[in-house]
């Protein structure tokens, strides 16, 4: 008797028990988590698109900002290169009084002409300021340049511009919920959009003070979150910070009331204030949770002196989330309990025959080979299974007694034979481990050695092209400027492993045999490799090649320094022109010119352009790739120079030593170099 036999069987072990789990795992284990991840991912995705869409917000109103600040710039740039005011500039009563009609005419604060000694002609008054130049836009205005920026006055210096200034900077502070603590009861500065333009005999300065501007606030709402924009009525607010206050916005501390004086929650603050980051998140503004986003304000100075903020609701949003979630779990836990039953009245069809059939094969397994199930009066798939069992249980039962019969013989044979074969299977599995392992090493040899050869080549045209990439960046390049560099020494650490692979694997092909390398061979097998750049500039290419000699230098690095000379050439020639690559030898020496018609350099830049890092485009480029070009021909036993004029181009000169014998030799019949890819 077998152990299934004599012990229970379990209710997980039951066929019931396994229908079962088959019928209701799906309904009731895998829809409702693959529900939960459905939910949660649909959640998050939902929370990305809200602050994608603030973000989005955000920007225009930074745009419509920096159009209002590039306006009151231009106008006042305007007013001071009009005939009537350089008419009236000399007379100083008759120039406030027309100061003072053109800033009412522009909408502006303030508006004074200071000259280059500091005096001022203040619009409307007579009063003069203090000297003004030390505001930087005062200082670039004087200097001829127009400039336009935000800065913040102090109640003294909105006093001497107007008492009413003064008066509508000043805000009493609300104690404001999630807020950092703060001794200050009032703020009493001003956040001025601060504007100076060169005029004749020194610089017009005007300013509009965005403290409680309403107008300038509600006018970026209206622009950022027009009517309908937001679901379930949804208001958009948007805010000015001076620092961390309030200074003119259209949240609300009531229904009527506008949130002036309040200040923003101190995890806001300490990321766009202090660290200067853009905050895209939820945030507590006032008196609810927002959907926000905030960015710094620098002024003048470049100093972060406030922030920008557009946001709108969130309990909306999250409202119809929750209603989407109800209504989503309504409808899984109805269609449970109307898919469960329906499961079960299926499942018991199928479970109880099986039952029947599984007890019989048990009684079998007893030894009760006279066991059948008996399972008739339904025409269907499980009653034919039945029946096809018994009649296999009439067969076993035949065989069984046949078995018998055979047992001994087959057990006599069987121990023979396994130990046979036992044998044979330890001696062939030896085999095979053997020739398997040599197999495979060699196959690894041919590989390593194969892709190692294929890798050297593309390093000296990734080495050059990645040059040709940091400098078309342009500006760009230069936050990128510790990963090039990281690039540049993870492809010298690949060249360095590529030789040392073909050193293991093929020891033969780096022996020393005293034979040379064909220059003007490797300058054509060369050519190629920078093919599609010459063509997408428009640079035309001669080959002038008469080396007449050999010379005892690596093909790959040749080919490396090569690619980086043309590649510089082809940077050279912005506009096309012709790169020009010349051969010959000279009493012991093979000289390689590459000579191109691009803009040439000064004496001091060509002092410096072997130097590691530097580069001749304003200091964009990585600036490795003459530095690696010189290392190569010195370490061949040969030097570099190179000769170049501002707008007549450039020549770098190569010139290595010809092997042993070889100085001597007649130049060989130029090949055909290969086509263009």
């Amino acid at each position: 008797m077998s152990d299934s036999a004599a012990r229970p069987v379990a209710l997980r072990d039951t066929v019931r028990a396994r229908l079962l789990a088959i019928a209701l795992l799906p309904v009731l284990i895998l829809l409702p988590l693959l529900l939960i991840t459905s939910v949660r991912t649909w959640s998050h995705r939902f929370d990305e698109v809200l602050i994608a869409k603030v973000a989005g917000e955000l920007t225009v109103a930074h745009q419509h900002l920096a159009g209002l600040m590039e306006r009151r710039g231009a106008d006042i740039s305007a007013l001071g290169q009009s005939a009537v005011f350089q008419r009236l500039s000399s007379d100083q009563s008759s120039l406030s009084d027309f100061l003072e009609g053109q800033r009412l005419k522009m909408g502006l604060d303030f508006l004074y002409f200071v000259d280059g000694g500091g005096n001022t002609v203040l619009a409307g008054r007579a009063d003069r300021l203090a000297d003004p130049r030390g505001w930087p836009v005062v200082g670039v205005a004087l200097a001829g340049r127009r400039k336009t920026g935000i800065d913040v006055f102090d109640a003294a210096q909105l006093a001497a511009l107007s008492p009413e200034l003064a008066a509508r900077a000043r805000l009493e502070l609300v104690p404001t919920r999630a807020a950092a603590p703060t001794a200050r009861t009032e703020e009493t500065r001003g956040m001025v959009i601060h504007a100076a333009a060169p005029a004749p005999g020194g610089a017009l300065v005007g300013g509009l003070l965005l403290n409680r501007n309403l107008g300038f606030i509600d006018e970026i709402n209206e622009l950022v979150y027009p009517a309908g924009s937001l679901t379930g009525g949804n208001l958009g607010t948007a805010t000015l910070f001076l620092e961390d206050v309030r200074v003119s916005t259209n949240v609300r501390l009531f229904e009527n009331v506008r949130a002036l004086g309040t200040r923003v929650s101190a995890e806001v603050r300490r990321k766009v204030l202090n660290e200067g980051l853009v905050w895209l998140a939820r945030a507590f503004v006032v008196n609810d949770w927002y959907i926000s986003a905030y960015e710094p304000i620098t002024d003048s100075f470049d100093k972060r002196i406030g922030m920008l903020y557009v946001g709108f609701l969130e309990r909306p949003f999250k409202t119809a989330e929750r209603r989407t979630h109800l209504l989503t779990g309504a409808s899984f836990l109805f269609v449970m309990v109307l898919s469960v039953p329906i499961l079960l009245i299926f499942a018991r069809g199928i479970f109880r025959p099986l039952e029947r059939m599984n007890r019989a094969i048990g009684r079998v397994e007893r030894g009760d080979l006279g066991a059948r199930s008996n399972i008739g009066g339904r025409d269907d798939e499980i009653s034919r299974l039945a029946a096809h069992l018994d009649s296999l249980l009439d067969q076993l039962q035949e065989r069984d007694r046949k078995l018998r019969d055979w047992a001994e013989e087959l057990e006599l044979r069987v121990a023979s034979r396994t130990r046979d074969l036992e044998e044979a299977n330890r001696q062939l599995e030896m085999t095979s481990k053997q020739l398997i392992l040599s197999e495979k090493l060699a196959a690894l040899g041919e590989i390593t050695a194969g892709v190692a050869h294929e890798i050297n080549n593309p390093l000296a045209v990734i080495q050059g092209n990645l040059d040709v990439i940091h400098d078309d960046l342009g500006p760009a390049a230069e936050p990128l400027r510790t990963e090039f560099t990281l690039i540049q020494q993870q492809i010298q650490a690949i060249s360095l492993l590529v030789t040392k692979v073909l050193r293991f694997s093929r020891p033969e092909e780096f022996e020393q045999t005293g034979d040379g390398l064909d220059p003007d061979r490797v300058v054509r097998s060369t050519v190629p490799l920078v093919q599609h750049i010459l063509t997408n500039s428009g640079i035309e290419l001669e080959l002038d090649l008469a080396a007449g000699g050999q010379i005892a230098m690596n093909e790959t690095e040749l080919q490396q320094v090569l690619v980086n000379l043309m590649i510089n050439a082809v940077q050279a020639m912005p506009e096309g022109g012709t790169l020009s690559l010349r051969t010959g030898s000279a009493q012991g020496t093979l000289t390689i010119e590459v000579r191109d018609t691009g803009i040439g350099m000064d004496a001091e830049l060509q002092a410096r352009i072997f130097d590691p890092f530097f580069s001749t485009k304003r200091n964009e480029g990585t600036g490795l790739g003459l530095s690696i070009t010189r290392d190569l021909i010195q370490r061949a036993g040969g030097d570099i120079s190179v000769s170049s004029a501002p707008g007549a181009g450039s020549c770098f000169q190569v010139r290595l030593p010809l092997s042993e014998g070889a100085a001597g030799q007649t130049a060989q019949p130029p090949e055909t170099p290969p086509p263009a890819s």
